[in-house]
C-alpha cells in the first residue's frame, strides 16, 4: 500500500490542479449558483472589474466593446458564449476566462437587457 502513496498524492495534485486551473462545468455550476437577476448580474460586473475594459453605464474604458447597448447587434447566445469561453470565439481576445457558471451568464445577460431594454 505505501508504494501507491506517492500516486495518490500526484493524482489529487493533478485532479485538485485541474480543479483550479480549468475546472469542469458541473463544478462550476455547484459552487457559484446565484440567483439570475439583473442585481446579482451589476454585482458581478462590480466584483470582475467589468469596467476596466467595457464601457457600461456611460463609464469604464473601451478597450472590449460598449456594452450599454451589446444586446442591439448581438444575439444572447453568441453574448453566452462569450462569457462562458472567450478564447473559444477568438483566441487572441485579451478577455480572461472568469468561469462563469450558468446561473452567472443567466445573471449577466438579465443585467445588460437592463441596459438597453
Amino acid at each position: 500500500m505505501r508504494k501507491y502513496t506517492k500516486y495518490l498524492v500526484a493524482l489529487i495534485v493533478i485532479v485538485a490542479l485541474w480543479f483550479t486551473i480549468s475546472p469542469p462545468r458541473f463544478w462550476v455550476n455547484l459552487i457559484h449558483n446565484v440567483q439570475p437577476t439583473a442585481e446579482v448580474g451589476a454585482a458581478l460586473v462590480q466584483k470582475h472589474d467589468c469596467r476596466n475594459c467595457h464601457r457600461i453605464e456611460d463609464t469604464g474604458a473601451l478597450v472590449g466593446p460598449d456594452l450599454d447597448k451589446i444586446l442591439t447587434h448581438k444575439s444572447t447566445d453568441e453574448i453566452e458564449r462569450w462569457l462562458r469561453n472567450p478564447r473559444a470565439m477568438n483566441p487572441n481576445t485579451p478577455m480572461p476566462n472568469y468561469h462563469f457558471s450558468d446561473t452567472e451568464i443567466a445573471a449577466l445577460l438579465a443585467y445588460l437587457k437592463t441596459l438597453n431594454p
